[in-house]
């Protein structure tokens, strides 16, 4: 699909906006780097694949479109996604790390997704890359800990960084390396308040209905920043 060529007759009146899903990937394996909307992009498979394809999307300013390319972090959803994928192992008891647990996961409530996606819709302030993470990253370790801890669960069985790469070989690189991840485009006060109450995890993991956070569509996740790993300074 050709985004920067309008075809006459298309559709009418013309769409004003374009929300393009793209992914946090797009910034590759930085290590402890913080890295914003206005970071460059890094290498790798991830980063092959966001790139052109915010480019892409971003053809559409050509004919008048204001585009919001959202880089998103891993989706907390349990009925699916990544986080679908580990509940089995936690609750079967053989949950844990992956590779040495230091890697950064910058993460973000299904919830906050749909509430960012319609502020977007709506604020004309929202153009072109727009982070939709929590505003604070953790390490994988804590991550799966907090997630132990959701799921009355231990999180002692890691999975080692070798076995993953033989069973997934360069796919693994995705589970092994991570991004510290910040939202400075996001409107202030639209995302998630990591102070507050917990459910993000638990809302994830139990399907509890209704909205995951408070007004707006916020949503918390504290259980986070119980017993986290100190983050280094952003260095900004």
């Amino acid at each position: 699909m050709q985004l920067g060529r309008w075809r006459p007759g298309a559709a009418k009146p013309r769409p004003r906006i374009l929300i393009s899903a793209s992914a946090v990937g797009y910034y590759g394996a930085r290590g402890d780097e913080a890295l914003d909307e206005t970071s460059a992009p890094g290498a790798g498979f991830l980063t092959e694949v966001c790139r052109p394809w915010e480019d892409e999307a971003s053809r559409a300013e050509a004919v008048g479109m204001r585009v919001v390319r959202l880089r998103l972090g891993m989706v907390l959803a349990g009925d699916g996604g990544a986080l679908g994928r580990m509940l089995p192992p936690f609750r079967a008891f053989v949950g844990g790390r992956l590779g040495d647990g230091e890697q950064w996961v910058s993460w973000i409530h299904r919830g906050d997704v749909t509430g960012l996606v319609v502020d977007a819709l709506a604020n004309d302030g929202y153009q072109g890359a727009v982070n939709a993470t929590a505003p604070q990253p953790v390490r994988n370790r804590d991550f799966v800990a907090a997630l132990g801890r959701v799921l009355a669960r231990p999180a002692a069985i890691p999975v080692p960084a070798v076995v993953l790469r033989l069973a997934l070989g360069e796919m693994a690189d995705v589970l092994l390396t991570g991004q510290r991840v910040l939202p400075r485009a996001a409107e202030p006060g639209r995302m998630i308040d990591v102070t507050a109450t917990p459910r993000a995890l638990r809302s994830a993991a139990y399907g509890h209905a209704g909205k995951a956070g408070g007004a707006g569509g916020n949503c918390v996740m504290n259980v986070l920043s119980c017993q986290q790993s100190p983050v280094p300074p952003a260095g900004r």
